[in-house]
C-alpha cells in the first residue's frame, strides 16, 4: 500500500499510515492536475488540503486509487462524483477544527468591537490615543449566525457565555441551542444584528449570496465576519460599505482568489481599510486542529483499506461491520440497481460458500456490500463477482 500526502499534512497522519505497514510519500506543497497525473499512478491512498484539485481527469489517470482523505472540512475541490464511480472512497474531517475557527471568530468580533487594530495601527507609528470612541464590550450586543452547522451552533454557546444575545438563520430546520433565536428570513437577521458572521457550507448556491442587497440590510455601525467561503462575499461591495461608513469594520479570513502558496501576493480590494481584519485562511491552523484532523483523516483511510468501513464518508453509503478474525472479507462497490444483492449471495451459494455476515448500504446511484465469508471459498468466486455488470469495485480485504 502506497500513500501520497500533500499540502504539508500533519506528521501524525504520517506516522498512523507507516505504523500500518504502508510507504508513504509527503509534499508540502499542493500539486497541479498535470503533477497529480504523473505522481497518481501505483498510489493507493491521497492525502490533500483545500489547495489541490482532484478533478475527473486526475482521476481517471489513477487506477490504483483506492481512497482519498482531505484533510479540511470542505471537499469541493474534489470531483466527488467521478470519484465514487471509480469507487474512491473520499473523507473529510468535518468536526476537526471547529474550535479552532470558533476562537478566531470570538477573537476577531472582540478586536473589531474594541477598535483594537486601529489602535494597535497607531501605537506602532507613535501615537496614543485613549478614547473610548467607537470601543464598546460585546457584552448585550447581538451576534447574527449565517449558517447554523457545527462551527455556526458552537460560536452560539461561546458567544452566548460571554454575554451576547445570539440570532441565528439557516435554511435547513436546526435546533436552537441556549437561548439564541431562530430568524425566519435572513434580513431579519441582519436588520436585528450588531455582528454578522457566515459560516456556511461550499454548495454551489452559496455562490456569491452575500453582496450589495444584503450589506445594505445591515444595521448601521455593524461588523462583518466571513470564515467559511470565499466565493460567498461581494468584497468590492463590501469595501464601499466600510468605506461610506455604514459598517464599523469587518474580519475576512477567505477571499474569492488565493494564492497559491506563501510568498505569493495577496491582492484584494479589503487591503488597507481602517478596522478590517485580513487573515490567510487560517480559521483551521492551530497545531491542536491540524493535529487532530491528520489523526482522524488518516485513521478514516486505514479504517477502510482494513475492513472496509465506510463511517462518515462524503461519497459511498456508511457502512461498519465487526471484524471476524477467522474468514475473509468481501466489499462489493456497485451500481445501485435492484436485485444486485440477490446476484451477489446467489452466486456464494452456487459456490457453496457459507455467509458468515453481511450489511448492505445505499446512497444514490452506489449500494455497497460487506460480505464476510469462511475462508475455504473457490478463487473462482472473486472473478465471478468482479465479472457482474453492476460491479463498481471489488476487493478483499482479509
Amino acid at each position: 500500500m502506497r500513500a501520497l500526502l500533500l499540502e504539508n499534512v500533519h506528521p501524525d497522519a504520517v506516522a498512523l499510515l507507516r505504523g500500518a505497514g504502508w510507504e508513504v510519500e509527503t509534499a508540502d506543497r499542493a500539486y497541479d492536475t498535470d503533477e497529480l497525473v504523473r505522481a497518481l499512478p501505483g498510489v493507493q491512498l491521497l492525502g490533500i488540503r483545500s489547495k489541490t484539485e482532484l478533478t475527473a481527469h486526475a482521476l481517471a489517470m489513477a487506477p490504483d486509487l483506492v481512497a482519498v482523505g482531505a484533510f479540511c472540512i470542505g471537499t469541493n475541490q474534489i470531483d466527488l462524483d467521478a470519484a465514487g464511480t471509480r469507487g474512491v472512497a473520499v473523507f473529510n474531517a468535518p468536526f476537526s477544527n471547529t474550535r479552532s475557527v470558533v476562537e478566531l471568530a470570538l477573537a476577531e468580533i472582540v478586536a473589531l468591537t474594541r477598535r483594537l487594530t486601529e489602535k494597535n495601527a497607531d501605537m506602532h507609528a507613535g501615537g496614543w490615543d485613549k478614547s473610548a470612541a467607537g470601543a464598546h464590550e460585546i457584552r448585550g450586543r447581538r451576534l447574527g449566525i449565517v449558517g447554523y452547522g457545527n462551527i455556526g451552533a458552537q460560536l452560539s454557546v461561546l458567544a452566548e457565555a460571554l454575554g451576547m444575545s445570539v440570532s441565528f438563520f439557516d435554511t435547513a430546520d436546526k435546533l436552537a441551542l441556549g437561548n439564541a433565536r431562530r430568524c425566519e428570513t435572513l434580513d431579519e437577521l441582519l436588520e436585528c444584528s450588531d455582528v454578522v458572521s457566515l459560516h456556511v457550507d461550499g454548495r454551489s448556491t452559496n455562490r456569491d449570496s452575500f453582496g450589495e442587497q444584503q450589506l445594505a440590510r445591515m444595521r448601521p455601525g455593524s461588523l462583518f465576519l466571513n470564515l467559511s467561503r470565499g466565493f460567498v462575499v461581494d468584497h468590492a461591495a463590501l469595501r464601499a460599505h466600510i468605506e461610506s461608513g455604514h459598517l464599523a469594520g469587518a474580519a475576512i479570513d477567505v477571499f474569492p482568489d488565493e494564492p497559491a502558496g506563501r510568498g505569493d501576493e495577496f491582492v484584494s480590494e479589503l487591503r488597507g481599510l481602517p478596522n478590517v481584519i485580513l487573515t490567510p485562511h487560517i480559521g483551521g491552523s492551530t497545531e491542536e486542529a491540524q493535529q487532530d484532523i491528520g489523526r482522524y483523516v488518516a485513521g478514516k483511510l486505514r479504517d477502510f483499506v482494513v475492513d472496509g468501513s465506510t463511517t462518515m464518508s462524503v461519497n459511498l453509503p456508511h457502512l461498519a461491520l465487526p471484524q471476524r478474525p477467522d474468514g475473509h472479507r468481501i466489499a462489493h462497490l456497485h451500481h445501485n440497481v435492484p436485485g444486485v444483492l440477490a446476484g451477489i449471495n446467489g452466486l456464494l451459494a452456487d459456490n457453496k460458500v457459507n455467509i458468515e455476515a453481511q450489511l448492505l448500504g445505499t446512497r444514490g446511484d452506489l449500494g455497497y456490500v460487506l460480505t464476510d465469508v469462511s475462508v475455504d471459498y473457490p478463487p473462482v468466486v472473486l472473478d465471478q463477482l468482479s465479472d457482474m455488470a453492476e460491479t463498481v469495485r471489488l476487493r478483499l480485504l482479509s
